[in-house]
């Protein structure tokens, strides 16, 4: 059996992950804790160098608190449908109220915060430390005028600064900048954050009430627009906004998550960047939007693909930056204690160079419902497809790392079998419905054969399922996405054989499942981790389409509720402490929770149109 992770042991400062929120701007992202620390912000963009990073240290490496010291009760909540947080603290002497935005559609890096004395009084500490370069560098620290004349604080060192500006500023101690104010019932005070270049002028000051409601507005606005209206939406509204936030608005790229190294296992090596395109992930959220009705993204997100995967198609990466670039080194940084204890730190992430055969698969599916949407196809859309599909088609007889990015040794990964499959049938079928030119008898031969071996080698007639690789008497929770891309009916034996197994192996709470058990599979770490969420939304998406709506609801009212009053979730969760752990907030997690809502709904569908056909039909039918 596989140990479950260790209990995360916190350093000063440090709050449980699930405790964050996350607002952003469509380039960056800060992760602000119950208490109001925004410790971590990495600026101008997802993957630049952060500034604040106490989320992997501590306090001393930089972090801007805002709080009510003596409150004993927090509150938050979203203003509507947006990124705008409002946290309400309640002390004995009065209530607060602090926003906090990260203001959209001004072409500025700003995260801006007001705090409001809504009754009675309180005292608002207030402590702003900026350490350039992930908590490594203490910048040079001055007072300046901006262009109208405004008190200004600038943090300054190598490409980057950072101006603070408000109705009151803190005063420099020990290497910090502090500050105690008291506000009566009425009573405001508003800050604002800016980042520049280091070598550019400060920007004017802008009004930060009039910023905030529009940012609201706008991502209220782009949430009119979700298609889903089951029992679910609020859920769903979330993370298509996680998704969109997490989506450059400028490249059109989408990270797997906001942070790194946030630990899958506490105190572990299990620690990871995910501030990067995933071209996996990137398509898996794609699908989700266009479900949805969100088909701008689509052509966004393809012009990045082209512009990234440009070249060579036997050069095709599993990951990019924002911008496309191609190299993302991994590199430590030991200054850094780590989210719980938990090291190395990552910057970078070495998979990039791993040869993974199932991400090809879920680029094509992507793009065959973006075509199915409305999404014509060009000639050079369809040429780098083509390209792709084969090179694919050259070397998918070869081993491969799989979904997982193991580290051990490379397998024949069944998932990855069946995700090749899927990349050829949806050129084939692309080339056969749209009148696509396409060598369609090679290709045809091809997914033929791929499906062919995988029911040979991926099929254990022995255990009753399909297993982790050609060989493997174990399961893994990949394995659920089998239904998802059609290899196989959902209602097939054989698929219901394998949600059966999967369940009996790695669910290990209800509606819980680990990717794989760490003890079974070579993955090239120690130690273990928990459920994945991703992996728990992809069994609630394979009950549903195999028609089992009683179980996929079971599984969602499980797992929909973890996302807490805020609705965020991590990778992973962990049952005994119930709390998150690893990268937040993740985009596969909150795209998985989305496509299983849309496979429920369906469901639902469908069994009300069996209960709505006459009773008679059956006996008509048999006659």
């Amino acid at each position: 059996m596989t140990t479950p992770p260790a209990p995360a042991r916190l350093l000063p400062g440090q709050s449980p992950i699930g405790d964050y929120a996350v607002i952003g701007d469509g380039h960056t992202a800060a992760l602000v804790s119950l208490h109001g620390s925004v410790d971590w912000l990495c600026l101008p963009r997802f993957d630049s160098d952060a500034c604040f990073a106490a989320l992997l240290g501590t306090p001393d490496h930089g972090r801007w608190l805002l709080t009510v010291p003596d409150a004993t009760e927090v509150t938050r909540r979203w203003r509507g449908d947006s990124f705008v947080l409002e946290t309400t603290y309640r002390s004995p002497s009065g209530t607060a109220v602090v926003t906090d935005a990260m203001p959209l559609g001004d072409g500025r890096a700003d995260l801006v915060r007001r705090v409001v004395c809504t009754q009675g009084e309180v005292v608002v500490a207030h402590e702003w430390t900026v350490r350039l370069g992930y908590g490594s560098v203490e910048p040079w620290v001055r007072h300046e005028r901006d262009p109208e004349g405004n008190d200004t604080i600038r943090a300054l060192a190598g490409p980057d600064s950072l101006v603070l500006r408000g109705d009151r500023l803190p005063h420099a101690v020990d290497r910090h900048h502090r500050d105690e104010v008291v506000l009566a019932a009425g009573e405001h005070l508003e800050l604002a954050l800016t980042w520049i270049p280091s070598w550019a002028e400060v920007p004017p000051r802008l009004t930060i009430e009039d910023r905030v409601d529009s940012t609201a507005i706008a991502w209220g606005l782009w949430a009119r627009d979700c298609a889903y209206a089951g029992p679910y939406r609020e859920a769903v509204v979330r993370s298509l906004l996680v998704l969109r936030m997490l989506t450059d608005a400028t490249t059109g790229g989408i990270v797997a998550a906001a942070t790194t190294s946030l630990p899958e296992s506490p105190g572990g090596a299990r620690n990871w960047d995910y501030r990067f395109c995933w071209l996996r992930d990137a398509a898996l959220t794609l699908e989700a939007l266009i479900e949805q009705g969100f088909r701008e993204e689509a052509t966004e997100w393809r012009d990045w693909l082209m512009r990234a995967v440009a070249g060579d198609p036997r050069d095709l990466q599993i990951m990019y930056r924002l911008d496309g670039s191609r190299r993302l080194p991994e590199l430590t940084l030991d200054h850094l204690p780590g989210y719980a204890g938990s090291r190395p730190v990552r910057v970078g992430n070495a998979a990039v160079g791993q040869v993974q055969h199932d991400v090809l698969g879920e680029v094509m599916s992507a793009l065959a419902t973006a075509r199915v949407a409305g999404l014509a196809e060009t000639d050079d859309s369809w040429s780098l497809q083509c390209h792709l599909v084969e090179a694919l088609v050259a070397d998918w007889r070869e081993p491969d790392r799989g979904i997982w990015e193991v580290r051990g040794e490379p397998r024949h990964f069944t998932h990855s079998k069946v995700m090749a499959w899927a990349a050829v049938d949806r050129a084939v079928r692309a080339a056969e419905t749209h009148g696509l030119d396409a060598p369609l008898e090679r290709w045809r031969a091809t997914r033929d054969e791929i499906h062919a071996e995988v029911l040979e080698h991926g099929w254990s007639a022995e255990l009753g399922t399909f297993v982790q690789h050609y060989g493997a008497r174990h399961t893994d929770a990949s394995l659920l996405q089998l239904p998802q891309v059609g290899f196989l009916p959902a209602q097939d034996p054989r698929v219901l054989a394998t949600i059966a197994a999967v369940r009996a192996e790695l669910e290990v709470a209800p509606g819980l499942v680990l990717r794989y058990r760490t003890d079974r599979t070579d993955d090239g770490l120690a130690g273990a981790e928990a459920p994945f969420l991703a992996c728990s939304f992809w069994l609630a998406d394979a009950l549903a389409r195999a028609d089992d709506l009683a179980g996929a609801t079971a599984v969602l009212d499980a797992l929909v509720p973890l996302g807490g009053e805020l609705g965020l979730l991590a990778e992973q969760y962990d049952p005994a402490t119930g709390r998150m752990l690893g990268n937040v907030p993740q985009a596969l997690s909150h795209l998985a929770l989305v496509r299983a809502a849309h496979s429920h709904d369906l469901a639902q569908r469908r069994a009300a149109g069996r209960r709505a056909e006459p009773a008679t039909a059956g006996r008509e039918d048999a006659t």
